[in-house]
């Protein structure tokens, strides 16, 4: 594996560096804010982040740029910016760490993208259980505004900028951006039907740009080090920069990597990870959270950009990489994915409401070995009828468990079924497929 530099985990690499605006000063921080403030125009600022090609690090993978170019610059009326921390995909634990070892990062990069934007008023939605790194945030936007990095008159440039930080309920479904923009303004936490964007109505139907924490930290670095710089990290120009992977599962050493997007699985997984925990041999990994499919050994060697999954038949997501070793029932994992859905779907489209609880029954039955001829084609049938048919994009998120499964190792499925047909005839002389 080839040798690169790290941007965002670089303060922490550190000895003894704990996050505190001193130690962040000396890193260089907050150079990026004294440099745009009333010295670049707003425009500039968004055409630099253009030329990086920087993109979205929260799931989707929007241009980040291009975002913040939506907000309407002659609206008379107050703007937002909405960092989204809530990070409740399951697998993924990257935008916990940059918030509670290296905060200033992050609010330098938020108060970049408001003067950008033209914001005011931003919001840290975090996650309700990140009760440490809330008040880690809390203490670093007291030592910020002390220092005159945030507040009214940033460093007498005339902008103001208030950040706050605001805790959720923990609701996986708040991590979608109008559904948190719902949240944040005091409602249930359901998604919005669009149009209108949360470019022109967003928090408080005010334009609102909603960043992933991830997206946001890499600001400063771009602003310092140009956008021509990290355009050409990675594989330019779709897919430029460094990303964040949350390796877990079956493997050795379990945590985050921050990688090149050229870099491969195999590079993730082996090298850094430390290769499988056992002598058992890989048999799938999720690459971007819970709600990308699944992949196999075939796709070791696919690189981690979005384009290359995406051509895989996955997504890179959240940046979560779940290994599972030789040996694990891939129906309970699916089943234990759905299980995780059917609990978090918020109930406002029938499709998804009543088909993952379908879904999450029949798979059920299927592992209890009480499963049905049929049973295959049904999952198939309900998956069909939910992809593509709900308001926000949680549907076509919890059928890619069933859906991939389904794809590789529906010979899993037909085992246990006819397993079940067997045992009902009174034949007790078939195999049970162990489940991990």
């Amino acid at each position: 594996m080839k040798t690169f530099e790290k941007i965002l985990l670089k303060n922490m690499e550190q000895p003894g560096y704990a996050g505190s605006l001193a130690e962040y000063e000396r890193a260089g921080g907050y150079q990026a804010l004294k440099k745009v403030l009333g010295r670049v125009p707003p425009a500039d600022v968004i055409d630099t982040v253009k030329q990086s090609g920087l993109r979205g690090r929260g799931g989707a993978g929007f241009p980040t740029g291009v975002k913040w170019s939506f907000i309407p610059r002659d609206h008379p009326g107050p703007r937002y910016l909405c960092c989204n921390a809530d990070e409740s995909e399951p697998g993924t634990f990257k935008d916990r760490q940059l918030m509670e070892r290296d905060p200033h990062q992050i609010l330098e990069g938020m108060a970049i993208a408001c003067y950008a934007i033209g914001a005011q008023t931003a919001y840290i939605y975090i996650r309700g259980e990140f009760r440490l790194a809330a008040t880690i945030l809390e203490r670093a936007i007291v030592e910020a505004g002390r220092a005159g990095h945030l507040g009214a008159d940033i460093h007498g440039s005339g902008v103001t900028v208030n950040v706050y930080v605001h805790a959720g309920a923990g609701a996986y479904i708040c991590g979608e951006e109008t559904a948190l923009l719902e949240s944040l303004e005091g409602k249930r936490g359901k998604p919005r039907t669009k149009p209108p964007f949360p470019a022109t109505h967003g928090l408080y139907q005010q334009p609102t740009v909603v960043n992933n924490v991830e997206t946001l930290a890499n600001i400063p670095h771009i602003i310092n080090r140009g956008g021509a710089w990290y355009a050409a990290i990675g594989v330019p120009p779709k897919s430029p920069g460094t990303r964040i992977f949350c390796l877990s599962g079956h493997v050795k050493r379990p945590g985050n990597y921050e990688l090149p997007v050229d870099a491969t699985f195999r590079d993730l997984i082996d090298d850094l990870g430390g290769g499988m925990r056992s002598d058992k041999p890989l048999k799938a990994f999720i690459p971007g959270g819970a709600s990308a499919p699944f992949l196999t050994p075939e796709h070791l060697d696919v690189q981690l950009d979005f384009e290359s999954v995406a051509r895989a038949g996955s997504m890179s997501g959240s940046g979560g990489v779940t290994v599972m070793e030789d040996g694990t029932s891939m129906v309970w994992a699916a089943l234990r994915l759905m299980e995780f859905f059917y609990h978090e779907s918020c109930g406002k489209c029938t499709p998804c409401r009543e088909g993952s609880a379908w879904i999450v029954q029949i798979l059920q039955r299927i592992l209890n070995r009480q499963g049905r001829p049929d049973d295959v084609r049904t999952l198939e049938d309900i998956c069909g009828n939910i992809g593509g048919r709900t308001v926000c994009a949680f549907g076509d998120a919890e059928i890619a468990p069933v859906q991939s499964t389904l794809k590789y190792w529906r010979s899993e499925y037909e085992a246990l079924i006819a397993e079940a047909g067997a045992l009902n005839a009174g034949r007790k002389d078939i195999p049970v497929l162990s489940v991990s």
